[in-house]
């Protein structure tokens, strides 16, 4: 499954840092999906596979969501693109007949990205950056809408998204191969340090305005990212947690790539919380507390 675009090592930090810098945050959903309860918290037994495609599981709306950035001196920076605008009127065309199945999109004309991003009063083809947390298709469906920006990832995750897991890992390699401009990060570098819980970060702006988290295990090459406001803290946890209650009880949902590095990332995570406590922490797919969050940070 190897990919025709080939991406390239990322020169950290990039273009744009400012000291102390500080971004204004725009939590986005992009739709919603009906999907099944047993893939978020797993019951075990020889059918856990199954209810975690939705056999004999009850489905739950979860959000999809994506983040606007405003960054004083590096511009529109997004973190992932959420759903493409085109699932509104056809999920099969986009993700595929099975992972359009198990999703159950739904969205309106006007749930994609480049129209919230209007809404908002950004202009959709000023985002200069778009960090992808990893490659699964509700997180990199809408690549495609964005072509002018740089594309930002971690190079285990470009490989697992590319060479290793496909269709059966999540991953829909049309929606994300091509050739734009992608960048990979390593988090086996020199440039990585420790922060607040997190045992490998990058600081991608120079600023620590935006510093990107290892948190493998959901997918090989995951990364949430931790956010300086003006008014604390936040941190797009992304799938390191699915939902709150993943955070709270360290409850094992069904399907990590990785469960030793899901467990270690969760506790990281956990962590970050406990010595941060005034940050404002987003997950990955828990409708309640999207809806808690305010407009913009």
């Amino acid at each position: 499954m190897s990919a025709a675009t080939e991406p390239r090592p990322a020169k950290l930090p990039l273009a744009g840092g400012r000291e102390h810098a500080v971004v204004r945050v725009h939590p986005i959903t992009t739709g919603s999906a009906m999907y099944p309860e047993d893939a978020f918290f797993r019951r075990g037994g020889k059918l856990a596979a199954l209810h975690a495609l939705g056999f004999g599981s009850k489905r739950v709306e979860i959000p999809i969501p994506a983040f606007a950035v405003e960054h004083p001196g590096a511009g529109l920076v997004l973190i992932d693109t959420g759903f493409h605008a085109s699932l509104a009127a056809d999920p099969k065309a986009n993700m595929g007949p099975v992972l359009g199945r198990i999703f159950h999109p739904r969205m309106g004309p006007e749930d994609g990205m480049p129209d919230q991003l209007r809404k908002r009063g950004l202009a959709p083809n000023k985002v200069a950056v778009v960090v992808m947390t990893h490659l699964h298709v509700d997180h990199a469906s809408g690549v495609a809408q964005f072509p002018g920006a740089m594309f930002v990832v971690s190079a285990r995750e470009w490989h697992a998204a590319t060479e290793e897991k496909g269709v059966t890992g999540g991953y829909v390699k049309r929606q994300f191969d091509h050739a734009f401009d992608w960048r990979t990060v390593d988090f086996d570098s020199d440039d990585v340090s420790s922060f607040a819980g997190f045992g490998r970060t990058l600081d991608l702006f120079g600023d620590g305005s935006m510093r990107l988290a290892y948190t493998p295990g959901h997918t090989l090459g995951h990364m949430s990212v931790v956010l300086r406001t003006r008014e604390g803290e936040f941190l797009v946890a992304a799938d390191a947690a699915y939902t709150m209650r993943n955070l709270r009880d360290s409850v094992m949902p069904y399907g990590a790539h990785d469960e030793h590095e899901y467990r270690r990332s969760l506790k990281e995570v956990q962590r970050y919380m406990e010595q941060t406590p005034g940050a404002v922490v987003s997950v990955g797919h828990d409708i309640e507390a999207f809806r808690a969050l305010k407009p913009v940070y």
